[in-house]
């Protein structure tokens, strides 16, 4: 059983319940179905934390969300955000069952690809804090690359005011394919997708080099570990 901790944003939270319903489907037959439990956060909240830089607060309500799933029998646990795994040590410490950490499938995927120089896009708070490109660069070797101040204030700006809400426009693909040309442009090999809504917005025809998008390697190596067999 997966126990998912969503609604941040739920447009996300959407897209990890098709992918795993998708991918249990693929790998057990037609009318198979992921046995799932989600904990939905109001992201308005979270989103108000967030903001007001009040993390220990945030961790509080993690880790009741992660007790409850545990509590209700979710065996493995998944948080369906980037960002909120700033707090990812606390909530695993809080609980015996496993915590999948969203940047290691991803980071998984790029070195099977041959490739060590990333560029990573995400909200604010993933790309400037450590809690995230510190876990790439000292648990898998990976060399991060953030986008320029400018350039963060728009990846950040179009997620919180426009992809949370379900808003794809022509413009903010064009903003994002920019911002990616940049990061190529100083010797990013690939582009790590680290906000689970940028998939929405932004396609593999964007990108000059590959695309790793977290909420899809993540689901993805869940069902692995959920049906027992590592891969």
């Amino acid at each position: 059983m997966i126990g998912l901790i969503g609604g941040m944003s739920w447009e996300s939270s959407a897209e990890y319940y098709r992918l795993l319903n998708q991918g249990v489907r693929d790998r057990l037959g037609p009318t198979a179905s992921a046995r799932c439990l989600l904990w939905s956060f109001d992201f308005a909240e979270i989103e108000r934390l967030q903001h007001a830089g009040d993390w220990p607060a945030l961790t509080e309500r993690m880790i009741d969300a992660a007790r409850r799933l545990e509590g209700a029998g979710a065996e493995l646990l998944l948080i369906c955000t980037n960002t909120m795994h700033l707090m990812a040590d606390a909530v695993q410490q809080a609980v015996a069952v496993p915590l999948l950490h969203i940047a290691d499938p991803a980071a998984e995927e790029v070195k099977r690809a041959g490739l060590r120089r990333v560029g990573l896009l995400g909200t604010a708070f993933t790309m400037e804090q450590d809690f995230y490109t510190g876990r790439l660069a000292a648990r898998h070797g990976l060399e991060v690359l953030v986008p320029d101040a400018d350039d963060r204030a728009v990846v950040h700006r179009i997620i919180y005011d426009e992809l949370i809400a379900g808003l794809v426009t022509s413009a903010s693909r064009d903003a994002y394919r920019a911002v990616i040309a940049r990061l190529v442009a100083r010797g990013a090999e690939a582009i790590v997708l680290g906000c689970t809504e940028i998939m929405l917005l932004v396609r593999p025809e964007d990108s000059a080099v590959p695309l790793f998008d977290t909420t899809t390697l993540h689901a993805r190596a869940a069902i692995s570990q959920a049906l027992g067999d590592g891969s």
